[in-house]
């Protein structure tokens, strides 16, 4: 059965990256083995940035050799500039991901440069992937991070939102993403901004949305999202995340809650529920210290359930 809605699990780099438990890279190889077995098919595993930023991911170029191993599964990376992007391709990452916040605040304490600074990069990022053949050259997204507002600088204006998705799709970006870094976004802002991003750009640009769920909104954006057209959504086993740039950002949506709403309203995600709640126990058991989100674990599947692959009798 084809898959309706692709879930990118990014707990691995988003999730980990915000907590202080360090998991080895032994035990990021078998969540990331896990995850696959149960049906995930794309996984931002880490992040190509200096070990003393974020000595949580240093290991991301062992973790990613072992990801691209695994049949089918699409791996994806997070990356803060050229050089960053120059180790992910070194490594055969199969999609790469360049953070570019909304907020200039949030941006120069996240990157450490201005709005004028992150165009210049993304254009010496888009040189350096011109000179690629084909097969070597990853899919590169360009996140527009706190997009739906700014624990930092407050309501981000909609029409910078779409105006700096221009610019980098016209610097040659395959594609732009709308990131809700800091769970400010409700499903009627989700639409506008979805709306105005494929208006200016092209419906084929923005394909996929970055959710929080810190004020609960998560799951109903994401709803809007998918009757947007939006057809990847990322999400966080056990909603672990945020963002430690961006003060009171918490966990993204929980990867079983997502799955479950969309199984339970008849879409594909090609992910097994009840495998994925064993590799919820599984990362559980290797983050004892760390507190897992979701309702669908917590309360079992309802009697009766049946995922989108199995026919109603």
């Amino acid at each position: 059965m084809a898959t309706d809605i692709l879930i990118s699990e990014v707990g691995l780099r988003d999730g980990l990256q915000s907590i202080d438990a360090i998991l080895s890279t032994e035990r990021k190889k078998a969540w990331i083995s896990a995850q696959h077995a149960a049906g995930t098919r794309e996984m931002e595993v880490g992040s190509f940035v200096p070990a003393k930023l974020i000595p949580l991911l240093a290991d991301t170029a062992e973790v990613v050799r072992h990801a691209t191993s695994l049949p089918g599964l699409r791996v994806a990376a997070l990356v803060p500039n050229l050089h960053g992007l120059r180790d992910a391709v070194a490594n055969g990452v199969h999609k790469v991901t360049l953070p570019f916040s909304m907020s200039e605040t949030h941006s120069i304490r996240n990157l450490r440069k201005t709005h004028a600074q992150v165009i210049e990069e993304i254009g010496r990022c888009i040189e350096f992937l011109d000179t690629l053949p084909g097969e070597r050259r990853p899919q590169f997204e360009v996140s527009l991070s706190t997009a739906f507002g700014c624990t930092l600088e407050g309501p981000v204006p909609e029409q910078r939102v779409i105006g700096y998705a221009v610019q980098v799709i016209a610097l040659g970006v395959d594609e732009v993403c709308l990131s809700d870094t800091t769970g400010y976004g409700n499903p009627a802002q989700l639409r506008r901004l979805v709306r105005g991003v494929r208006e200016a750009c092209g419906a084929d640009r923005l394909d996929s949305v970055h959710l929080h769920n810190t004020r609960g909104q998560g799951l109903a954006n994401a709803l809007a999202a998918v009757e947007e057209g939006i057809t990847t959504l990322d999400s966080s086993l056990g909603g672990i995340g945020g963002c430690p740039w961006a003060p009171g950002a918490s966990g993204n949506i929980v990867t079983e809650d997502l799955v479950f709403l969309l199984e339970s309203m008849g879409l594909s995600t090609g992910i097994d529920l009840d495998a994925l709640i064993e590799v919820r126990e599984l990362v559980q058991a290797a983050l004892p210290g760390v507190e897992l989100f979701g309702f669908t674990p917590a309360a079992g599947l309802p009697l009766g359930y049946r995922p989108a692959c199995e026919p109603s009798p």
